[in-house]
């Protein structure tokens, strides 16, 4: 027997059995909605009258449902009328999905026009590039048997749809014999069925009711036989998944289809992929613009500036801000930023009507596994804008293992964006929408407690990573090493970097909750790794952070410290040799009070660079030499030599070159002998350094070939570590003697590689002056 489903085109049904009146077999029909609430309603015996009495809907619209004019009336009516009617689990469950069931036919079935492709938006904008990708889709020649589709994936708020629709509106001329639209329900409870919706197209192509095969495989067979030879384009908006797209995907020859989803569908062969990202600037700005017409002018640039900032690009969100400024002539652009700007509200505010961007970030989130719902809650207090799969495990609190696959989920779904590099981020709207779950999900505790476990993760892992690099730990052992999995100093270089926000905002967390020894022990970790990402901008923050908890111990030791790494940062990083000179004495005064020595050779030190800073050499020179004497017997090499390249500065800088040449020969001599007593990544941070000093030292004296020497071997040096000022100046240094030896090839590629370290570490002015060096040599 032939399904019943074929004729009308909608999912399977409840049904029930009847015995038909002379035969003793049952047989299977679909009841209507209106015959089985007519059936209850009689079973009760109840007039429409007290029906409508009873349930509180109205009379006229009963009469509707059971006439078949209603055929799929609101939830909360058909509840209302089963709470009247006393109906049992089983039979309010039929009754609900028949009513359900009509809504979604009402979708389906089109009077006329079937698979009628949706008008499009007047005030589209953008997407250009997006546009000819699909241009460029249909109409580049293809192998014989080889499917066109184009696959646009997304998370919610990005218009697949609006755009789709668009590129099948301009693509129409291209295609004759037809475009048709499909709404395949992908993120309902109920996605549109492959067999159902392959008898929406056979019909929409032509096919009669009674010519459609009644199986899946029938049907794909038919479908794709009359797109080969066809051209015609077929849109299937709001995929669910593989199983249910594949049949409907063209086979091959004319016919060309576009495929809509927020998952990746990534098990889909054959398909060409076009991931919407948020809207750029220029674009959003423009959209916006267009939705509100002539006020904008009104409302100023800057004012709309923000609204689009603050919407993250998405255009559901700007299509909502910009319906809700035309809605109320009233309000001023201004007005409504200042509402969006409370991150608390913004989703709230983020409505106009039925559009409700946190609607379209809901749809998702219920399409995830309790697991990947629980992570993906957790992650959003993370102090950083991304993160990755390990952070996720612990603000999950989950395994590495389970992580992995919840990460995979929410990427899939789009709510969240992955990179090359192993790295995780939130949409800003989407990170507010998985914070309002958090605060509706789970428990104050269970926040504080989520708070504790990350902060503290984060601490121990930069505190552990940040000892790599200090003479005293290297590298780590035991719990240690196990507890961070960092193999090589490269390894925690990375580290720190790439988490550099995480690891920052746990030090923030832990300093305005008064964990002063563990903040300590974070900003001590830093003190070398410092001197290897010199321009870094919260060097100045965290010795600050540093020196407020060793000061709230009352440790003056460590408050010595720590304020003189906040006078290198003062007088290398920010160039502020005076407030760098006021803190050196601070620390003078806290570490001779504490009578810890080697803080008072600090201080010394500290003092001499500002000095040398503010052009006050000799005094410079003398506190060097000073801090130096007191390192030595130490045994500290690695600040002693330090010492005594200031000194060599000092003496550079006031024209005794020679004088100075001896003294960074020592050093250079001490970096580079295995036995001098210097920590060895030290030495090796410190050798290309040193060399760079030696040679510009060369060149001031007149030895240009052996300045030349030592500034190529340290510039080959300080390649394999991350660019900094030192490099840029090396080059720069060497591009000039290159071009003073007549060897200007050499010289251009030199000022050329300058320009872009010094682009690379922010000094545009040195950018520019190397750029226009390279230029006329």
């Amino acid at each position: 027997m032939r399904s019943v489903f074929a004729r009308v085109r909608c999912p399977p049904q409840v049904v029930e059995q009847l015995v038909v009146p002379g035969r003793g077999a049952p047989i299977t029909e679909t009841p209507s909605l209106a015959e089985l609430l007519r059936r209850h309603r009689q079973a009760a015996r109840m007039t429409l009258e007290q029906l409508a009495e009873a349930s509180a809907v109205s009379a006229r619209t009963l009469s509707d449902m059971e006439r078949g004019r209603s055929r799929g009336p609101q939830h909360r009516t058909v509840t209302a009328v089963a709470d009247a009617l006393t109906l049992t689990d089983e039979e309010r469950r039929r009754l609900v999905e028949l009513a359900r069931d009509g809504r979604l036919r009402d979708h389906w079935t089109r009077p006329s026009a079937l698979c009628e492709l949706p008008g499009e938006v007047g005030d589209f904008t953008g997407r250009a590039a997006e546009l000819g990708w699909i241009d460029d889709l249909v109409h580049t020649e293809h192998s014989p048997g080889v499917a066109v589709v184009g696959l646009i994936t997304g998370s919610a708020g990005l218009g697949k749809t609006t755009f789709a629709v668009r590129s099948a509106h301009a693509l129409r001329s291209s295609f004759p014999d037809g475009v048709f639209f499909l709404d395949l329900f992908g993120m309902s409870q109920r996605p549109l069925p492959a067999d159902d919706a392959l008898g929406i197209l056979l019909g929409a192509l032509g096919v009669a009711d009674q010519h459609i095969p009644a199986d899946t495989a029938g049907r794909s067979s038919l479908y794709r036989s009359l797109l080969r030879d066809k051209r015609i384009l077929v849109v299937l908006d709001n995929a669910a998944s593989e199983e249910q797209v594949r049949p409907l995907l063209p086979g091959g020859g004319q016919g060309r289809a576009l495929v809509t989803s927020r998952r990746l569908l990534a098990g889909l062969e054959g398909v060409r992929r076009l991931v919407l990202g948020p809207l750029q600037l220029r674009e959003a700005t423009e959209l916006l613009s267009g939705i509100v017409g002539e006020r904008s002018a009104a409302d100023g640039e800057s004012a709309l500036a923000e609204l689009v900032r603050l919407s993250g690009g998405l255009p559901l969100a700007l299509r909502i801000i910009g319906n809700r400024l035309v809605s109320r002539p009233g309000w001023g652009a201004a007005d409504l930023a200042a509402r969006l700007s409370d991150e608390g509200r913004r989703l709230d505010q983020l409505k106009a009507g039925d559009l409700k961007i946190a609607n379209a970030f809901e749809v998702s989130y219920e399409q995830l596994g309790e697991s990947a719902q629980q992570v993906f809650r957790r992650l959003a207090p993370l102090p950083g804008p991304d993160f990755d799969a390990a952070l996720a495990a612990v603000a999950g609190g989950t395994a590495i293992e389970d992580a992995w696959d919840a990460l995979d989920e929410l990427v899939d779904l789009g709510l969240l964006q992955d990179g090359t590099t192993g790295r995780y981020r939130f949409h800003d709207l989407v990170r507010l929408f998985a914070q309002h779950r958090l605060q509706q999900e789970e428990s104050a505790p269970d926040r504080d407690a989520l708070t504790e476990r990350t902060t503290s993760w984060l601490l121990r892992m930069a505190t552990t990573a940040g000892r790599w690099f200090e003479p005293a730990y290297g590298r780590p052992e035991g719990p240690d090493a196990d507890f961070t999995g960092l193999s090589s100093l490269e390894e925690a270089d990375r580290w720190l970097r790439v988490n550099v926000h995480n690891w920052l905002g746990a030090l923030r967390l832990a300093a305005a909750h008064g964990r002063h020894a563990a903040v300590l022990d974070c900003a001590e970790s830093m003190h070398w790794f410092s001197d290897r990402w010199i321009h870094a901008p919260h060097w100045q923050e965290v010795f600050t952070l540093g020196a407020e908890a060793a000061a709230a111990l009352g440790d003056l030791t460590q408050h010595a410290t720590q304020l003189n790494y906040l006078s290198w940062v003062y007088a290398i990083p920010l160039n502020d040799p005076q407030t760098a000179l006021r803190h050196a004495a601070e620390a003078l005064d806290l570490a001779t009070r504490s009578g810890a020595t080697a803080q008072i050779a600090w201080a010394h030190q500290s003092a001499g660079i500002a000095q040398r800073k503010l052009g006050r050499l000799d005094e410079a020179a003398v506190s060097a030499a000073r801090a130096a004497e007191l390192f030595r017997p130490l045994g500290d090499m690695d600040s002693y030599t330090s010492c005594v390249t200031n000194v060599a500065h000092c003496l550079c800088d006031d024209g005794h070159y020679e004088e100075a040449l001896k003294h960074y020969r020592e050093v250079l001599d001490l970096v580079s002998d295995e036995k001098s007593g210097m920590t060895a990544s030290i030495a090796v941070l410190a050798r290309p350094h040193i060399l760079a000093y030696y040679g510009n030292c060369l060149k001031l004296l007149g030895r240009r070939t052996e300045a030349i020497t030592a500034l190529t071997e340290a510039i080959a040096l300080m390649e394999g570590f991350n660019s900094n000022f030192r490099h840029a100046q090396a080059l720069e240094s060497l591009a000039a003697l290159l071009a003073g030896e007549g060897r200007t090839d050499e010289a251009r590629r030199t000022y050329t590689r300058a320009a872009a370290v010094f682009e690379e570490i922010g000094d545009a002015e040195a950018h520019t002056r190397c750029r226009e060096l390279a230029a006329q040599t």
